[in-house]
């Protein structure tokens, strides 16, 4: 889930379904930053904290999203909400300390929820992508609970999938064990796993992060391997709030893998995996040349 690369509070945001910013079907229509307070208002000091943080830091355009000043803004805004000096800087200090812990936990929540408000069953454009390639060594970022990794190992893939929501990689593997596929995991984030050079005929990234590490990528994938995404597009912004490591804009995907040969790229207005919203997507496949 994040990006390594911006302030330690942020650094999970970038990879597992880094798209729907509420814990719990009700505050995924919260719109406004009195909603959020009030569909968080149960929730412990550090996740309520952390949870209006991450409101605030999903409303910024993309370029902001990074800015090594975050954290400086942010107290601002708390400020404008009302914050005293000493309740801005205790709200921040809760954030750079235990925001990494907290956005683990809300995607333990949400990988795990009973009634899950994302779809459990493997991603359209992953299968229909596979069912053109012979299985090899596949590898799911951001594998949540196993949802791309078990169908990909029921067809023949030898699947090695990654998150840091240990829960999430628990039932992946419960999940698994109940469907008769073996699966190999690491509770592990982008910045921590090792990826290697040309060692995976498929690499998925199904609403997760990916502009952080094209090289990384790039190399990981064996002559004639492909990577698979599907995010949103920036239209699908619009409407609602949606974290920037997953939106991408238009012909942004295929730039961003220079060294690839598109197999397939579109943006078609379909059904979101996370969120179920039918809004614009971004797909992307692409071959690295034999």
């Amino acid at each position: 889930m994040w990006n390594h690369k911006r302030t330690p509070v942020i650094a999970l945001l970038w990879c597992v379904v880094g798209a729907w910013p509420y814990l719990h079907p009700a505050a995924l229509w919260a719109q406004t930053a009195d909603e959020v307070d009030k569909h968080t208002a149960s929730l412990p000091p550090d996740q309520r904290a952390y949870e209006r943080f991450r409101f605030w830091e999903t409303e910024l355009p993309p370029e902001q999203q990074r800015d090594p000043n975050l954290m400086t803004r942010y107290r601002a805004y708390l400020k404008t909400r009302g914050r005293s000096d000493a309740e801005a800087d205790e709200e921040v200090k809760l954030v750079n300390e235990r925001g990494s812990r907290s956005e683990v936990e809300r995607w333990n929540r949400i990988l795990t929820a009973e009634k899950p408000h994302f779809n459990t069953k493997p991603n359209a454009f992953l299968v229909e992508i596979a069912n053109t390639r012979k299985p090899g060594a596949a590898l799911d970022v951001g594998m949540g609970q196993g949802r791309n990794s078990i169908w990909l190992a029921q067809q023949g893939w030898d699947v090695t999938g990654f998150d840091p929501a240990e829960k999430a990689v628990a039932l992946a593997l419960e999940n698994a064990r109940k469907a008769g596929v073996h699966l190999k995991t690491e509770v592990k984030g982008m910045e921590d796993f090792d990826f290697g050079e040309s060692r995976w005929d498929m690499i998925v990234l199904s609403y997760v992060g990916a502009r952080e590490i094209p090289d990384v990528i790039q190399r990981a994938l064996k002559p004639g391997g492909v990577v698979v995404v599907e995010a949103f597009h920036r239209d699908a912004t619009k409407g609602q709030s949606i974290g920037g490591a997953v939106v991408f804009d238009t012909g942004e995907l295929p730039a961003l893998f220079p060294h690839l040969r598109v197999v397939r790229y579109e943006e078609p207005l379909a059904t979101a995996d996370f969120g179920l919203d039918k809004v614009r997507l971004v797909r992307y496949c692409g071959e690295r040349p034999e």
